[in-house]
C-alpha cells in the first residue's frame, strides 16, 4: 500500500463520488495516484500512470483499509 493513502484522503474521495456520479475515483495502491473512470467497487484496474494491475475503487479500498 503506497503511503500517501490515508483513511481521510479516501473518505475524501468517497464523499466525492457520492457528489458526482459521473466520474468515480479510484487510486492505485502501488503509485499512488488517483485515476478516473473507477467503479466503487473496482479491483485491480490497470492504473494509467505506472501501469500496475493495483487501482481499486474509493469506496473498496475504505473497506481495505478500515
Amino acid at each position: 500500500m503506497h503511503k500517501s493513502i490515508t483513511i481521510k484522503r479516501v473518505m475524501n474521495m468517497v464523499k466525492r463520488n457520492q457528489k458526482d456520479c459521473d466520474s468515480y475515483m479510484g487510486i492505485c495502491t502501488a503509485c499512488g495516484k488517483s485515476q478516473n473512470g473507477c467503479e466503487p467497487d473496482a479491483r485491480n484496474y490497470t492504473c494509467n500512470h505506472c501501469k500496475s494491475a493495483s487501482v481499486f475503487g474509493a469506496e473498496e479500498l475504505l473497506m481495505e483499509i478500515a
